[in-house]
């Protein structure tokens, strides 16, 4: 599953020790993402010119591009504590109004995920987060009544992926909101050579551009290339990562000059072998690859479209001629594909 990719966005265990190693810490550590980081540093120098907590701040774009990083590194940039959760980690309002009710003031409160909360914990925190307050009903029926709490000011900073399963009343409430984008070949390049530094690895010029065409314009997945391809020199080596080993390992690993591996190649080389090139349903091509539907739509096609691969046309899904070239492939009489 696209869990176990090692060019997967999604985070999963050993990420998190090794990403928590490399993390920036200030904006002058963080790499890309320039207009966010200006905008945000104004932001914050005025809020603490007013004294006074940021505005709630809203991240959203694909796994992988540091929403979690940012948000502590605004913490940091405010000198503000930090409470981490998630949305599915707050399963009853009485989870979340025992969060509210321990923050102290200034404090930043991170929830990941923050589309899955629950509809009723979300309609707790509009109070929240537009008066600072907490309603508590105490009772039931005709005799309940709302106890209202003052909570001390705060700033939620929320994270998603899907920005669009958002109820428009909670998106609302934010008055920051930010599109993280896919990193330039450049950045990732930077992001590798300072995770290089942190790990004392020596890493060649040559051989940082190679792993940046391959890291899908993602950190987290250029940090962990570099880590494989680290451990590959390491052993087969003399420790240096330089272009020929850097080269072999990938070939090991089985990941192509574009960061595609076999799971991506699949899908296209079904496409062509069983479809002829499509159109091919979702629901057919997950049938017939074996990954499911949500993967394949949310994982494995955005970056097969942002190549230029893949097409999603009114009757399915249709490889384009690009796809084809890079696959080395021909689909005969397939005049149609893009």
């Amino acid at each position: 599953m696209s869990e176990e990719r090692l060019i997967s966005p999604i985070e999963n265990q050993e990420d998190d020790k090794f990403d928590l190693s490399l993390r920036p810490k200030f904006f002058r550590e963080y790499i890309g993402q320039e207009k966010i980081k200006e905008n945000l540093a104004i932001t914050i120098s005025a809020a603490q010119k007013r004294a006074e907590p940021i505005e709630h701040v809203l991240l959203y774009g694909a796994p992988g591009l540091g929403k979690t990083t940012l948000a502590h590194v605004i913490a940091n940039e405010t000198g503000a504590n930090i409470r981490v959760t998630s949305g599915p980690a707050i399963e009853k309002s009485g989870d979340l109004a025992a969060i509210l009710t321990n923050l102290e003031p200034g404090d930043i409160l991170f929830i990941d995920e923050i589309h899955r909360l629950p509809k009723a914990v979300e309609e707790i925190l509009y109070p929240a987060m537009e008066d600072f307050a907490l309603d508590i009903i105490m009772g039931k029926g005709p005799s309940a009544r709302t106890l209202r709490l003052d909570l001390p000011k705060f700033t939620i900073v929320g994270a998603t992926t899907m920005a669009s399963l958002l109820s428009a009343p909670l998106r609302d409430r934010f008055g920051l909101t930010y599109h993280l984008n896919y990193y330039e070949t450049n950045d990732i390049e930077k992001i590798i050579n300072r995770s290089a530094d942190i790990l004392k690895v020596e890493i060649q010029d040559e051989a940082k551009k190679e792993i940046a065409l391959r890291s899908r314009r993602t950190p987290r997945i250029a940090n962990r290339l570099l880590k494989r391809v680290r451990d590959y020199c390491e052993v087969k080596g003399d420790g240096t990562i330089n272009l020929t080993d850097c080269r072999q390992a990938f070939k090991i690993l089985e990941i192509d000059d574009l960061g595609l591996d076999f799971v991506d190649r699949r899908i296209l080389e079904t496409i062509v072998d069983k479809f002829k090139g499509g159109p091919v349903g979702l629901n057919t091509l997950a049938a017939a690859t074996g990954e499911e539907a949500d993967t394949i739509e949310n994982i494995y096609e955005p970056y097969l479209m942002q190549l230029g691969f893949l097409d999603r046309s009114p009757r399915g899904r249709v490889i384009t001629h690009l796809g084809l070239k890079h696959l080395g492939k021909e689909v005969p009489g397939q005049d149609s594909l893009i």
